[in-house]
């Protein structure tokens, strides 16, 4: 994944995310402040024309995670900026990213997500996605060739993240706005959970050419 890649990836979740929107935010509607899509759209948007031209993917995202955070409401801007920054740190100043590296960059991506977050799996949060995606990617990745099969390990990582999304639904909220509601929590998508998937759809259909 070079630069180029990386800021496609940005721009083709910004269009999922576009395409979602309503749906998103009437998942937040059922058990947080209902803007979750309204606010994910609008800082897509912004990181869309952040994005520089001829950077190596490191820097595309730390531009892309800035910007979210500086236009996004509610607390996915700081959430999904701290993980597009984290990862873009991750890759430092590399031109060119593998399958390994980039795995390496999901990692940190949640690491910093749980650290800004203090959630776990099983809070009906987006970490209920991304820990089991992160953790299918690499697993996607083990013991394949010098350099791993990029699109092989993202489908992975949005296959296990739409299943960890689904299972938020029986969950009773214990993080975020919607653990005020209790037991009402129970029976709805976690609207993070959501979008999360979404995002790593857009990065599997960028190294898979889609």
């Amino acid at each position: 994944m070079n630069g180029e890649d990386a800021a496609a990836w940005i721009r083709r979740a910004a269009e999922l995310v576009a395409a979602d929107a309503e749906r998103l935010t009437r998942l937040d509607a059922a058990i947080g402040d209902g803007d979750h899509g309204l606010n994910l759209d609008r800082g897509f948007t912004a990181a869309v024309a952040a994005l520089p031209e001829g950077a190596v993917p490191g820097k595309v995202l730390i531009a892309a995670g800035r910007a979210i955070v500086s236009k996004t409401g509610g607390a996915s801007g700081p959430l999904y900026g701290t993980a597009l920054r984290r990862a873009g740190k991750a890759l430092g100043d590399a031109e060119d990213v593998d399958a390994a590296a980039l795995g390496a960059a999901l990692r940190a991506a949640l690491e910093g997500v749980q650290e800004l977050g203090q959630a776990v799996e099983g809070d009906k949060t987006m970490v209920d996605a991304l820990v089991p995606a992160v953790a299918a990617y690499e697993a996607a990745c083990e013991g394949a060739l010098p350099g791993g099969d990029l699109a092989a390990c993202a489908r992975a990582a949005v296959e296990a993240a739409g299943k960890g999304a689904e299972a938020t639904v029986p969950m009773q909220a214990r993080k975020g706005r919607a653990s005020y509601l209790g037991a009402r929590s129970v029976d709805h998508l976690d609207p993070g959970a959501a979008s999360t998937v979404l995002i790593l759809r857009a990065l599997a259909d960028v190294v898979e050419g889609d």
